[in-house]
Protein backbone atom coordinates (compact mmCIF):
# COMPACT_ATOMS: atom_id res chain seq x y z
CA UNK A 1 0.00 0.00 0.00
CA UNK A 2 2.35 2.83 -1.46
CA UNK A 3 2.03 6.14 -2.84
CA UNK A 4 3.01 6.99 -6.42
CA UNK A 5 5.99 8.59 -4.61
CA UNK A 6 6.97 5.21 -2.92
CA UNK A 7 5.94 5.61 0.09
CA UNK A 8 3.52 3.84 2.53
CA UNK A 9 0.20 5.33 2.81
CA UNK A 10 -1.44 5.76 6.37
CA UNK A 11 -3.60 2.39 7.02
CA UNK A 12 -0.17 0.45 5.80
CA UNK A 13 1.13 -2.14 7.95
CA UNK A 14 4.67 -2.16 9.43
CA UNK A 15 6.16 -5.23 10.04
CA UNK A 16 8.59 -5.63 13.02
CA UNK A 17 10.86 -8.48 13.97
CA UNK A 18 11.22 -8.53 17.40
CA UNK A 19 9.22 -7.57 20.14
CA UNK A 20 11.09 -5.58 23.00
CA UNK A 21 10.75 -2.30 24.21
CA UNK A 22 12.38 -0.86 20.79
CA UNK A 23 9.76 -2.47 19.02
CA UNK A 24 7.50 -0.83 21.10
CA UNK A 25 7.96 2.42 20.94
CA UNK A 26 8.72 1.90 17.49
CA UNK A 27 4.99 0.88 17.06
CA UNK A 28 3.40 3.90 19.20
CA UNK A 29 5.34 6.14 16.66
CA UNK A 30 4.24 4.54 13.57
CA UNK A 31 1.07 4.83 14.91
CA UNK A 32 1.26 9.08 15.24
CA UNK A 33 1.70 8.05 11.65
CA UNK A 34 -1.21 6.26 10.64
CA UNK A 35 0.60 3.02 10.42
CA UNK A 36 -0.40 -0.08 11.75
CA UNK A 37 2.07 -2.84 13.39
CA UNK A 38 2.38 -6.56 13.51
CA UNK A 39 5.45 -7.99 15.20
CA UNK A 40 6.83 -11.29 14.67
CA UNK A 41 8.64 -12.77 17.80
CA UNK A 42 9.08 -15.93 20.46
CA UNK A 43 7.76 -13.97 23.75
CA UNK A 44 4.17 -14.19 24.99
CA UNK A 45 2.93 -10.93 26.12
CA UNK A 46 6.23 -8.94 25.19
CA UNK A 47 6.62 -5.41 25.11
CA UNK A 48 5.89 -4.13 21.64
CA UNK A 49 2.64 -6.64 21.32
CA UNK A 50 1.19 -4.64 23.82
CA UNK A 51 0.84 -1.99 21.68
CA UNK A 52 0.69 -3.27 18.13
CA UNK A 53 -2.29 -3.95 15.91
CA UNK A 54 -0.92 -7.54 15.72
CA UNK A 55 1.47 -9.80 16.81
CA UNK A 56 2.75 -13.13 15.50
CA UNK A 57 4.55 -15.13 18.35
CA UNK A 58 6.77 -17.87 16.47
CA UNK A 59 10.50 -18.88 16.25
CA UNK A 60 12.40 -16.08 14.21
CA UNK A 61 13.86 -19.00 11.94
CA UNK A 62 10.37 -20.53 11.82
CA UNK A 63 9.85 -20.26 7.83
CA UNK A 64 6.36 -20.95 7.84
CA UNK A 65 5.20 -18.66 10.33
CA UNK A 66 7.65 -16.12 8.49
CA UNK A 67 6.01 -16.69 4.73
CA UNK A 68 2.57 -15.66 6.75
CA UNK A 69 3.75 -13.01 8.16
CA UNK A 70 5.34 -11.41 4.89
CA UNK A 71 2.34 -11.86 3.76
CA UNK A 72 0.30 -9.51 6.23
CA UNK A 73 2.83 -6.58 6.15
CA UNK A 74 3.85 -3.69 3.44
CA UNK A 75 7.32 -3.34 4.95
CA UNK A 76 10.03 -5.16 7.25
CA UNK A 77 12.31 -4.07 9.81
CA UNK A 78 13.64 -5.33 12.99
CA UNK A 79 14.57 -3.61 16.59
CA UNK A 80 17.45 -5.48 17.78
CA UNK A 81 20.80 -7.70 16.50
CA UNK A 82 19.98 -11.21 17.45
CA UNK A 83 17.39 -12.45 15.05
CA UNK A 84 17.84 -14.37 11.96
CA UNK A 85 19.36 -12.98 8.80
CA UNK A 86 18.08 -16.00 6.79
CA UNK A 87 14.83 -15.55 8.06
CA UNK A 88 15.16 -11.27 7.09
CA UNK A 89 16.21 -13.01 3.65
CA UNK A 90 13.16 -15.04 2.83
CA UNK A 91 10.82 -12.07 4.02
CA UNK A 92 13.31 -9.99 1.91
CA UNK A 93 12.52 -12.13 -1.13
CA UNK A 94 8.91 -11.01 -0.89
CA UNK A 95 9.13 -7.22 0.25
CA UNK A 96 11.01 -4.42 1.57
CA UNK A 97 13.52 -5.22 4.29
CA UNK A 98 14.73 -2.02 5.66
CA UNK A 99 17.56 -1.98 6.52
CA UNK A 100 18.67 -4.50 4.74
CA UNK A 101 19.92 -8.31 5.81
CA UNK A 102 23.43 -7.44 4.60
CA UNK A 103 23.36 -4.33 6.92
CA UNK A 104 22.35 -6.87 9.82
CA UNK A 105 24.95 -9.30 8.73
CA UNK A 106 27.62 -6.85 9.47
CA UNK A 107 26.67 -5.94 12.82
CA UNK A 108 25.88 -9.44 14.32
CA UNK A 109 29.87 -10.13 13.53
CA UNK A 110 32.05 -8.16 14.87
CA UNK A 111 34.64 -9.43 12.97
CA UNK A 112 32.93 -8.26 9.68
CA UNK A 113 31.54 -4.89 11.51
CA UNK A 114 35.59 -4.34 12.40
CA UNK A 115 36.62 -4.87 8.93
CA UNK A 116 33.59 -2.39 7.59
CA UNK A 117 34.76 -0.02 9.83
CA UNK A 118 37.97 -0.34 8.51
CA UNK A 119 36.92 0.15 4.82
CA UNK A 120 34.67 3.51 6.08
CA UNK A 121 37.79 5.00 7.17
CA UNK A 122 36.39 5.09 10.41
CA UNK A 123 39.20 4.98 13.22
CA UNK A 124 38.79 1.64 15.77
CA UNK A 125 41.30 0.39 18.43
CA UNK A 126 43.45 -1.96 17.32
CA UNK A 127 42.63 -5.85 17.16
CA UNK A 128 43.14 -9.10 16.19
CA UNK A 129 40.79 -12.66 15.15
CA UNK A 130 41.45 -14.78 17.21
CA UNK A 131 40.91 -19.22 16.63
CA UNK A 132 42.69 -20.56 18.69
CA UNK A 133 44.53 -20.25 21.93
CA UNK A 134 47.98 -19.73 20.32
CA UNK A 135 45.82 -17.13 18.37
CA UNK A 136 45.30 -14.91 21.62
CA UNK A 137 49.16 -15.94 23.61
CA UNK A 138 50.50 -14.00 20.02
CA UNK A 139 48.04 -11.71 19.86
CA UNK A 140 48.40 -10.59 23.68
CA UNK A 141 51.69 -10.13 22.88
CA UNK A 142 51.81 -7.59 20.70
CA UNK A 143 48.89 -5.42 21.26
CA UNK A 144 49.34 -5.86 25.06
CA UNK A 145 47.84 -5.68 28.64
CA UNK A 146 44.76 -4.64 29.08
CA UNK A 147 42.75 -6.22 26.51
CA UNK A 148 39.17 -7.34 25.91
CA UNK A 149 38.41 -10.03 24.31
CA UNK A 150 34.64 -11.39 23.11
CA UNK A 151 32.38 -13.31 20.97
CA UNK A 152 32.34 -12.12 18.00
CA UNK A 153 28.21 -12.71 17.61
CA UNK A 154 25.15 -12.62 20.05
CA UNK A 155 26.97 -9.90 22.91
CA UNK A 156 25.44 -7.38 24.15
CA UNK A 157 25.05 -5.52 27.29
CA UNK A 158 28.70 -6.61 28.25
CA UNK A 159 27.72 -10.49 27.94
CA UNK A 160 30.23 -12.48 25.95
CA UNK A 161 33.49 -10.49 26.80
CA UNK A 162 35.86 -10.56 29.39
CA UNK A 163 38.80 -8.69 30.46
CA UNK A 164 42.48 -9.86 29.91
CA UNK A 165 44.48 -8.04 33.17
CA UNK A 166 46.99 -10.50 33.29
CA UNK A 167 48.60 -13.48 31.34
CA UNK A 168 46.86 -15.68 33.76
CA UNK A 169 43.48 -14.44 32.69
CA UNK A 170 44.00 -15.46 29.31
CA UNK A 171 43.38 -19.80 29.02
CA UNK A 172 40.67 -19.19 31.39
CA UNK A 173 39.12 -16.85 29.50
CA UNK A 174 39.32 -18.56 25.85
CA UNK A 175 38.14 -20.86 27.39
CA UNK A 176 34.61 -19.62 28.44
CA UNK A 177 34.35 -17.12 25.46
CA UNK A 178 32.27 -18.65 22.31
CA UNK A 179 31.40 -18.89 19.85
CA UNK A 180 34.99 -19.53 17.65
CA UNK A 181 36.34 -17.14 16.23
CA UNK A 182 36.60 -14.59 18.79
CA UNK A 183 37.95 -11.09 18.57
CA UNK A 184 40.50 -9.44 21.22
CA UNK A 185 41.00 -5.57 21.37
CA UNK A 186 43.36 -3.16 22.44
CA UNK A 187 41.51 -1.94 25.81
CA UNK A 188 40.82 2.02 25.55
CA UNK A 189 41.43 3.64 28.40
CA UNK A 190 38.95 6.59 26.99
CA UNK A 191 37.49 9.91 28.79
CA UNK A 192 34.21 9.33 27.92
CA UNK A 193 32.04 7.42 25.52
CA UNK A 194 29.61 9.12 23.50
CA UNK A 195 26.97 7.82 20.85
CA UNK A 196 25.53 8.78 17.54
CA UNK A 197 22.17 7.85 16.29
CA UNK A 198 21.49 8.82 12.36
CA UNK A 199 18.36 8.16 10.06
CA UNK A 200 18.95 7.61 6.41
CA UNK A 201 15.76 7.96 4.34
CA UNK A 202 15.06 5.72 1.24
CA UNK A 203 16.35 8.96 -0.94
CA UNK A 204 19.37 8.64 0.81
CA UNK A 205 18.72 11.91 2.68
CA UNK A 206 20.33 11.50 5.96
CA UNK A 207 19.45 13.23 9.42
CA UNK A 208 21.73 12.81 12.14
CA UNK A 209 20.72 13.83 16.33
CA UNK A 210 23.32 15.79 18.48
CA UNK A 211 26.12 13.29 20.11
CA UNK A 212 25.65 12.78 24.02
CA UNK A 213 27.51 11.48 26.29
CA UNK A 214 26.88 7.69 28.12
CA UNK A 215 27.97 6.34 30.96
CA UNK A 216 27.50 2.41 32.23
CA UNK A 217 27.47 0.84 35.11
CA UNK A 218 27.89 -3.58 34.85
CA UNK A 219 28.37 -2.73 31.08
CA UNK A 220 24.18 -1.87 31.19
CA UNK A 221 23.90 1.76 29.86
CA UNK A 222 23.05 3.96 32.97
CA UNK A 223 22.13 7.49 31.65
CA UNK A 224 23.13 9.51 28.34
CA UNK A 225 23.45 13.25 28.38
CA UNK A 226 22.20 15.23 25.56
CA UNK A 227 24.32 16.58 24.22
CA UNK A 228 27.16 15.43 25.35
CA UNK A 229 29.31 17.54 27.45
CA UNK A 230 32.75 18.14 25.85
CA UNK A 231 34.78 19.54 23.20
CA UNK A 232 32.43 20.88 19.91
CA UNK A 233 35.04 19.67 17.19
CA UNK A 234 35.04 16.19 19.20
CA UNK A 235 31.40 15.84 18.80
CA UNK A 236 31.62 17.06 15.17
CA UNK A 237 33.73 14.19 14.61
CA UNK A 238 31.57 11.54 16.32
CA UNK A 239 28.61 12.88 14.54
CA UNK A 240 31.03 13.27 11.02
CA UNK A 241 31.82 9.95 11.78
CA UNK A 242 28.36 8.28 12.14
CA UNK A 243 27.04 9.72 8.97
CA UNK A 244 29.98 8.00 6.92
CA UNK A 245 29.20 4.87 8.08
CA UNK A 246 25.46 4.83 7.40
CA UNK A 247 26.12 6.07 3.56
CA UNK A 248 28.95 3.41 3.02
CA UNK A 249 26.48 0.69 4.20
CA UNK A 250 23.46 2.50 2.16
CA UNK A 251 21.73 2.39 5.02
CA UNK A 252 17.95 2.91 4.91
CA UNK A 253 16.28 3.26 8.32
CA UNK A 254 18.02 3.64 11.76
CA UNK A 255 21.38 3.71 13.05
CA UNK A 256 23.47 3.91 16.13
CA UNK A 257 27.30 4.51 16.60
CA UNK A 258 28.88 4.09 19.92
CA UNK A 259 32.19 5.40 20.17
CA UNK A 260 35.05 5.90 23.00
CA UNK A 261 37.01 9.23 23.26
CA UNK A 262 41.00 8.50 24.48
CA UNK A 263 42.95 10.56 26.83
CA UNK A 264 44.28 12.64 23.65
CA UNK A 265 40.53 13.57 22.08
CA UNK A 266 40.79 10.96 19.16
CA UNK A 267 37.52 9.70 18.66
CA UNK A 268 37.41 5.70 18.06
CA UNK A 269 33.78 3.29 16.66
CA UNK A 270 33.22 0.52 19.30
CA UNK A 271 29.96 -0.98 18.22
CA UNK A 272 27.21 -0.03 15.51
CA UNK A 273 23.55 -0.85 15.95
CA UNK A 274 21.33 -0.49 12.64
CA UNK A 275 18.06 -0.15 14.79
CA UNK A 276 16.80 2.31 17.40
CA UNK A 277 18.60 2.55 20.68
CA UNK A 278 18.87 3.13 24.22
CA UNK A 279 21.55 6.47 24.13
CA UNK A 280 18.74 7.64 21.58
CA UNK A 281 15.63 7.36 24.18
CA UNK A 282 15.92 10.54 25.00
CA UNK A 283 14.72 12.33 21.26
CA UNK A 284 11.08 10.83 22.65
CA UNK A 285 10.78 14.81 24.54
CA UNK A 286 14.01 16.40 23.25
CA UNK A 287 13.78 16.44 19.77
CA UNK A 288 10.85 17.60 16.87
CA UNK A 289 10.82 14.15 15.62
CA UNK A 290 12.40 11.01 17.73
CA UNK A 291 14.90 8.31 16.95
CA UNK A 292 11.95 6.27 16.81
CA UNK A 293 9.36 8.53 14.19
CA UNK A 294 12.73 9.09 11.71
CA UNK A 295 13.02 4.93 12.08
CA UNK A 296 9.60 4.58 10.68
CA UNK A 297 9.71 7.31 8.33
CA UNK A 298 12.88 5.90 6.70
CA UNK A 299 11.36 2.63 7.05
CA UNK A 300 7.87 3.65 5.24
CA UNK A 301 9.56 5.65 2.63
CA UNK A 302 8.63 9.05 4.13
CA UNK A 303 10.86 12.22 4.26
CA UNK A 304 12.90 12.14 7.40
CA UNK A 305 11.66 14.30 10.21
CA UNK A 306 13.48 17.41 12.07
CA UNK A 307 16.37 16.14 14.31
CA UNK A 308 17.22 19.37 16.36
CA UNK A 309 16.93 19.38 19.53
CA UNK A 310 14.83 21.39 21.16
CA UNK A 311 15.71 21.32 24.47
CA UNK A 312 18.57 19.49 26.56
CA UNK A 313 17.56 16.38 28.37
CA UNK A 314 19.39 13.43 30.63
CA UNK A 315 18.01 10.04 30.32
CA UNK A 316 18.52 7.38 33.00
CA UNK A 317 17.72 3.88 32.65
CA UNK A 318 15.19 1.98 35.04
CA UNK A 319 16.88 -1.72 36.13
CA UNK A 320 15.25 -4.40 37.53
CA UNK A 321 14.42 -4.79 40.34
CA UNK A 322 15.73 -2.26 43.03
CA UNK A 323 14.76 0.36 40.20
CA UNK A 324 11.04 0.04 39.89
CA UNK A 325 10.75 0.21 43.08
CA UNK A 326 11.15 4.39 42.88
CA UNK A 327 8.30 4.16 40.22
CA UNK A 328 5.36 5.67 42.28
CA UNK A 329 7.82 8.71 43.18
CA UNK A 330 8.99 9.21 39.56
CA UNK A 331 5.30 9.27 38.16
CA UNK A 332 4.57 12.05 41.15
CA UNK A 333 7.75 13.80 40.03
CA UNK A 334 6.92 16.78 37.94
CA UNK A 335 8.97 17.74 34.99
CA UNK A 336 10.05 13.42 35.09
CA UNK A 337 8.82 11.84 31.95
CA UNK A 338 8.61 8.31 32.77
CA UNK A 339 7.95 5.18 30.36
CA UNK A 340 7.70 1.63 31.62
CA UNK A 341 8.48 -1.00 29.14
CA UNK A 342 5.16 -2.88 30.06
CA UNK A 343 7.39 -6.28 31.39
CA UNK A 344 5.80 -8.24 34.10
CA UNK A 345 9.42 -9.49 35.44
CA UNK A 346 11.80 -7.06 36.90
CA UNK A 347 14.87 -9.51 36.91
CA UNK A 348 18.45 -8.37 37.80
CA UNK A 349 19.79 -6.11 35.04
CA UNK A 350 16.81 -6.19 32.72
CA UNK A 351 15.65 -3.16 31.66
CA UNK A 352 11.89 -2.32 32.30
CA UNK A 353 11.61 1.31 31.94
CA UNK A 354 13.56 4.80 31.71
CA UNK A 355 13.09 8.53 33.02
CA UNK A 356 13.99 11.86 30.74
CA UNK A 357 14.19 14.84 32.32
CA UNK A 358 14.43 18.00 30.10
CA UNK A 359 16.72 21.25 30.42
CA UNK A 360 16.91 24.55 28.55
CA UNK A 361 18.46 24.08 25.52
CA UNK A 362 22.65 24.68 25.74
CA UNK A 363 21.69 24.95 29.62
CA UNK A 364 22.45 21.48 30.95
CA UNK A 365 24.03 21.37 34.34
CA UNK A 366 26.39 19.32 35.92
CA UNK A 367 26.18 16.46 37.74
CA UNK A 368 25.18 18.10 40.99
CA UNK A 369 22.32 20.21 38.90
CA UNK A 370 21.03 16.97 36.94
CA UNK A 371 20.71 14.97 40.63
CA UNK A 372 18.66 17.75 41.92
CA UNK A 373 16.47 17.81 38.97
CA UNK A 374 15.92 13.61 38.95
CA UNK A 375 15.86 13.75 42.86
CA UNK A 376 13.95 10.48 43.13
CA UNK A 377 16.91 8.54 41.21
CA UNK A 378 19.52 9.99 43.73
CA UNK A 379 17.50 7.90 46.80
CA UNK A 380 18.90 4.68 44.97
CA UNK A 381 22.20 5.83 44.12
CA UNK A 382 21.38 5.79 40.29
CA UNK A 383 22.72 9.36 40.30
Amino acid sequence: MADRAGALAPGAVIGIVGNGQLGRMSAMAAARLGFRVHVFGPDHDAPAAQVAARATVAAYDDIDALRTFAASVDVVTFEFENVSAAGLDLLQSVLPVRPAPSVLRTSQDRMAEKRFLESAKVRIAPWAMIETEADLVAAVAKLGLPAVLKSSRLGYDGKGQAKLREPSDVAPAFARLGPKPLVLERFVDFACELSVVVARGADGDVAAFDTVENRHHDHILHATFAPARIDPAIAGDARAAAIRVAEALELVGLLCVEFFVNRDGRVLANEIAPRPHNSGHWTIEACFASQFEQHIRAVAGLPLGDARRHADAVMVNLIGPGDMALWPAIVATPGLSAHHYGKAEARPGRKMGHVTRLFPRDALPGDAGVAAAMAPLVLRGIL
